[in-house]
């Protein structure tokens, strides 16, 4: 059976298989060396000892980690970033979109190739930044979360599937005289939750990793995310020491990789339960109804 099985595979799923395998083989060693090193004792680690498994099982790394100031506030700080910019995300992606799916609406394709355009000429980081610091927005939250209210290619993909919904439901809900607030509020917006979750996990990536943005438009240590007090352990130099990485009994290399573990643990919790949104939001921008 297991031989009549193998000749039934063809050569493109053996070669698909092939090649995933090795995929996953990349992607997974590097998390599974960090995540060894930061686990493991001093003396391995300066040795070279560490391959794939800890040697000499040992938390002083993660304890040393969370005791630091720095670290706890920068780890809250990036959570309510990401939790603040992506609720703005999605609500102001959700009424953006809905004008733009309606072929009656007056200028719909000026606006549309208007923010097209914005996906292939961007004015560069000074303009943005003169912006930012006009409005006055500096070293405040707003300038993480304002200037990046609605992503171009999230508002076209949410558009797309305002456009493939029936529209029967509008028509009868017009028939009964609702306005088009209560359209979107009620109707459109409780039907698109599918995609809104797959744009969503979007938004939230990128505010968690997001640390270019923070280091231009924020001066104010105490304000940094954490992707930004990881950037600075890991191009660690004289100038610029840190308690964190002066522990003598300590490896730098176990304080680092404990960081990034630590960093990493929301986004492998949610990823697991949320992938297929991500496979049903490339889809959907390429559906047409």
């Amino acid at each position: 059976m297991v031989a009549k099985g193998l000749r039934s595979l063809s050569i493109f799923q053996i070669f698909n298989t092939i090649v995933l395998t090795g995929l996953a083989i990349v992607v997974l060693y590097p998390i599974l060396y960090i995540t060894a090193v930061s686990l493991s004792d001093t003396a391995s680690i300066v040795q070279g000892k560490v391959t794939l498994l800890p040697r000499g099982l040992n938390f002083d790394a993660y304890k040393e980690v969370l005791m630091d100031k720095r670290i706890p506030r920068a780890y809250l700080n990036t959570i309510f970033y990401t939790a603040l910019g992506t609720s703005i995300n999605l609500l102001m992606t959700a009424v953006a979109a809905y004008p733009l799916s309606r072929k009656t609406f007056f200028g719909r394709n000026f606006f549309l190739m208007a923010i097209i355009v914005t996906m292939f000429m961007n004015p560069g980081i000074i303009p943005n930044y003169v912006i930012v610091q006009n409005l006055g927005l500096l070293d405040s939250v707003w300038a993480l979360v304002l200037p990046n209210a609605i992503w171009t290619f999230e508002l076209l993909i949410l558009k797309s599937f305002y456009e493939n919904m029936s529209a029967s439901l509008r028509e009868a809900a017009v028939v009964d005289g609702a306005s088009e607030y209560r359209i979107l509020s009620q109707i459109v917006i409780p039907l698109s939750k599918p995609a809104l979750a797959s744009i969503g996990l979007f938004y939230f990536m990128g505010h968690w990793n997001s640390f270019f943005i923070p280091m231009i438009y924020l001066n104010d240590a105490t304000l940094y995310p954490l992707q930004v007090v990881l950037r600075d352990m890991l191009i660690f130099d004289e100038g610029n020491k840190a308690s964190l990485v002066d522990a003598a009994a300590l490896a730098p290399q176990a304080m680092k990789n404990a960081t990034i573990v630590l960093s990493m643990i929301p986004v492998l919790l949610v990823y697991p339960f949320a992938q297929k949104y991500f496979a049903k939001g490339v889809m959907l921008g390429s559906e047409k109804g």
